[in-house]
């Protein structure tokens, strides 16, 4: 997949605490599996990953440090996000941030395995360089950002980065504000199932006067939009919803299921 939620970093959060990690001794590793420092990256990373499914963080770093340090990307990226959210290790986002730069660094051939850690590298260095990291060299960038968000949205299609270029572009963040092209890709992540796109861009069209069809957008998206998401939207459903008419309301009400037939609309 070319995209990972928050909600799915659980299952690649296992460890790249390799390269920044202080060394331990392979002795935590289970005898039977057969598994050392010295076995090749992938069994390492397998090892990581039961270890982490198990409750064992402390082995799941050892692990996936020794498999990062023999190059293997996932575990690099586990190791990012464990950073990231404090899973395991102490939060530092300076530590996750240099080493989603690492992958990002590297580079990716076309149809390689590790697009998908590639990809939301590139997208946890724009959330980095949008607002910064306090404490540390890295401050907020929005040009940087908004041209991370570019390459990931245009190169790979991933809604989560159209949707972020989007409100880039609308607020004027990082380089001029575009409406027509923030509403082009809205347009997109929404047709990629991004319920907040769908959102934003039902509330732009309702601001131009398209009432129902505006509504019936932001109404289809709080059948979709994940629950610590949903709040915002509805605010702005429930804004509009009070500035529409009874009928404009039942006819945005039978769009928004037709949408929801046609698995996002037209």
């Amino acid at each position: 997949m070319l995209m990972f939620s928050k909600a799915s970093f659980g299952l690649m959060t296992l460890g790249l605490v390799m390269a920044f990690a202080p060394a331990r001794t392979a002795a935590a590793f289970d005898i039977s599996s057969g598994v050392t420092k010295e076995s090749g990256p992938f069994d390492l990373f397998k090892f990581g990953f039961k270890a982490y499914k198990n409750g064992q963080k402390k082995d799941a770093v050892e692990a996936y440090r020794y498999a990062a340090e023999k190059g293997h990307t996932g575990s690099r990226w586990a190791l990012a996000n464990m950073y990231a959210f404090g899973d395991g290790v102490a939060k530092n986002d300076y530590e996750a941030f240099k080493i989603y730069n690492e992958i990002a660094s590297q580079g990716i051939e076309p149809g390689s395995e590790d697009t998908g850690f590639f990809v939301n590298a590139l997208l946890a260095l724009a959330d980095y360089y949008r607002h910064g990291i306090p404490g540390s060299p890295i401050r907020t960038d929005l040009s940087q950002a908004r041209q991370l968000y570019f390459q990931v949205a245009s190169t790979f299609g991933v809604a989560e980065a159209q949707f972020q270029l989007a409100q880039m572009m609308l607020t004027g963040e990082g380089g001029a504000r575009n409406v027509l092209q923030a509403k082009k890709w809205l347009n997109q992540a929404r047709k990629g199932g991004h319920a907040g796109a769908m959102s934003v861009f039902g509330n732009l069209l309702f601001q131009e006067g398209q009432s129902v069809r505006g509504l019936a957008y932001m109404t289809a998206a709080l059948d979709r939009c994940a629950k610590n998401e949903c709040s915002w939207m509805q605010r702005l459903q429930e804004d509009a919803f009070s500035l529409t008419t009874e009928q404009d309301r039942r006819s945005a009400i039978v769009l928004a299921q037709q949408f929801d037939v046609e698995d996002g609309g037209d």
